[in-house]
């Protein structure tokens, strides 16, 4: 019993130290941070008081010496002085007014790159080691089956130590989100989005289609329908990077027939066809320059692959994304996957219409079961209760976020087995569960590639991406979309996921990696050593602390405690778009 009790404040003890350190650093960092800044604007904002009051005295001098000054004409310099005194008032009134709006609003400059980063950092280390915790304290609980008063102890350890986590959570919260920076990554997150949404616009309906440069994207890639906006979203990005119009050619398409504008809009309303001067398939860049319509194979058969290419971001956008987001590749390619799917009038009126039907709102948790001919082969069977264990863990984790009870908690359930609907309301009925029992008969292998089973998919990925939060698996194509899309909603949606299996990956991307921000000595024989700035490549994080991966530099696969790295972030250089501007409406 002594060793327990021992074990228990060695938590307890961590827990309190993490959540004091994490405390003060963000104190620190942040009321140094702002006081920096508007010591900074305030001295400004006197200056130009300053120069303006100058402006005032030296006009009421004029005015004077122009009333004691008989050889000047009175009236014509008068009238000059006071437009010009008018002009000073005004623009003197308009800085009271612009301070006296600062001050009135709260509104605050943007966060320190620093700053965001470190925060986010600090709460996925909370996390990560809540994982380690748990999973330590349960692999001993199980070796103790047996000794009941031990097994109670393990559990009442489980149970205090998730209070904690969530405690620490709630309070990294209201430390990132106070003074109005929620709303202010909101905004940003807006303010980015309009901007690349603009500049697809622009590249995609050129104003002389005859001359334009164009790439060729196919819809014929044998596969279901995520894989497929994949492989469509990565067409878009390709043309995006070499400024090329990209024309989707999509007759005959398994879903519709028709082709993709049947549902959703087209890519283009000014350039559609393949004509061109020349054309030739995908090779390498420099040999493209001059060939005017490109045809582009799926990602599988691109090599060597562009740099370019998923998990890479903009270096004209990164500095910005950097600061914003936890993971800013997802915000990247779900800016492309919004384009894609803008809905046509009549598919856009269903989607309203079934979202007043099914009384759609937050909060609520969006929890996709893939069975079907996923499971056996990409992905292993997961019970509903271990879905819902993590909707469960959300809606006590929100309650504590806002000091509020929730008294209906939702999940919207989409999943191409009918059984699993049934399941879910018999085990959780205190729950209220949203779903449509025929988008999953049609999703079953039979009907999968029906117009009634591309419909159920579109409303499954949309309110998906509508909801507060996803539990799913990542190894399915249909989650990742609904994740992506996601990040067009918030400020920063990156944490607002649990997937039962995989990491996000794009797939047939350039290798995803992580850095060594720590050096790591290995305890195990499964586990492999860490040099502060080794890069990894990551195969998976296991939810207990560690994570798989290939250390590039010593060549050597394992495992390594997944706070001792970071995601590492590529940058490409893609076009910057000049004629479009940085903000809207100039």
């Amino acid at each position: 019993m002594r060793t327990w009790k021992v074990v228990a404040a060695l938590l307890g003890f961590w827990l309190v130290i993490m959540m004091y350190m994490s405390s003060t650093i963000f104190q620190n960092t942040d009321n140094s941070h702002r006081t920096e800044i508007h010591l900074r604007h305030a001295m400004e904002e006197l200056e130009r008081l300053r120069k303006q009051n100058v402006e005032l005295k030296k006009l009421a001098s004029e005015l004077k010496d122009v009333h004691l000054n008989p050889d000047v004409s009175k009236d014509d310099a008068v009238k000059s002085l006071r437009k010009r005194l008018e002009r000073a008032t005004q623009e003197l009134k308009g800085l009271a007014e612009k301070k006296s709006l600062n001050v009135s609003s709260g509104c605050l400059p943007a966060p320190s790159s620093i700053h965001e980063v470190l925060s986010r950092k600090v709460e996925n280390d909370i996390v990560e080691f809540w994982y380690y915790m748990r999973f330590s304290l349960k692999s001993i609980r199980d070796l103790s089956v047996g000794n009941t008063m031990l097994v109670n102890r393990v559990d009442e350890i489980l149970s205090d130590g998730l209070d904690y986590k969530r405690t620490l959570v709630a309070d990294i919260e209201q430390l990132r989100n106070k003074n109005g920076m929620d709303e202010w990554r909101r905004k940003e997150s807006l303010d980015l989005g309009d901007l690349v949404q603009r500049r697809i616009q622009y590249l995609q309906n050129p104003l002389k289609c005859r001359t334009a440069k164009k790439l060729v994207c196919n819809l014929s890639k044998g596969c279901g329908y995520g894989c497929q906006l994949h492989h469509v979203t990565y067409c878009m990005i390709v043309a995006y990077a070499t400024k090329r119009t990209l024309v989707l050619e999509s007759k005959g398409w398994r879903y519709a027939s028709q082709g993709w504008e049947t549902v959703f809009q087209p890519v283009s309303h000014s350039c559609t066809d393949r004509s061109g001067d020349s054309i030739r398939s995908w090779g390498a860049l420099s040999t493209l320059k001059d060939v005017q319509v490109v045809e582009l194979p799926i990602i599988d058969n691109v090599y060597p692959k562009p740099d370019f290419i998923p998990l890479a971001i903009p270096e004209d956008l990164a500095p910005r994304l950097l600061r914003l987001h936890g993971d800013p590749a997802v915000w990247w390619i779900g800016q492309f996957v919004k384009y894609l799917v803008r809905p046509q009038p009549h598919l856009a009126h269903d989607l309203n219409e079934a979202k007043k039907s099914l009384k759609f709102q937050s909060p609520i948790v969006g929890v996709h079961v893939r069975r079907t001919d996923k499971v056996g082969t990409e992905a292993a069977y997961h019970g509903i209760e271990e879905y819902m264990t993590h909707v469960e863990e959300y809606y006590k984790q929100l309650e504590l976020n806002t000091g509020e009870k929730i008294e209906q908690k939702q999940v919207y359930l989409a999943s191409d087995d009918p059984n699993v609907l049934a399941d879910a309301v018999a085990k959780y009925p205190t729950y209220r569960f949203i779903y449509d029992s025929e988008i999953s008969k049609t999703a079953g292998l039979g009907t999968r590639y029906s117009t009634a089973s591309l419909r159920g998919i579109i409303f499954d990925i949309h309110f998906l991406s509508l909801c507060d939060y996803l539990v799913c698996t990542f190894s399915s194509q249909v989650c990742r979309v609904a994740y992506e899309l996601m990040q067009t909603y918030h400020g920063d949606a990156s944490q607002r996921f649990y997937s039962l299996d995989d990491i996000y990956y794009f797939g047939g991307q350039n290798a995803h990696n992580v850095e060594a921000i720590q050096n790591h000595v290995p305890k195990r024989k499964e586990e492999i050593a860490l040099a502060v700035g080794d890069l990894i490549g990551i195969a998976g994080n296991h939810w207990d602390g560690y994570s798989k991966g290939v250390n590039r530099k010593a060549g050597k696969n394992g495992l390594f405690p997944s706070y001792k790295t970071a995601n590492k972030v590529v940058t490409a250089k893609f076009p910057t778009y000049p004629e479009v501007p940085l903000t809207k409406g100039r």
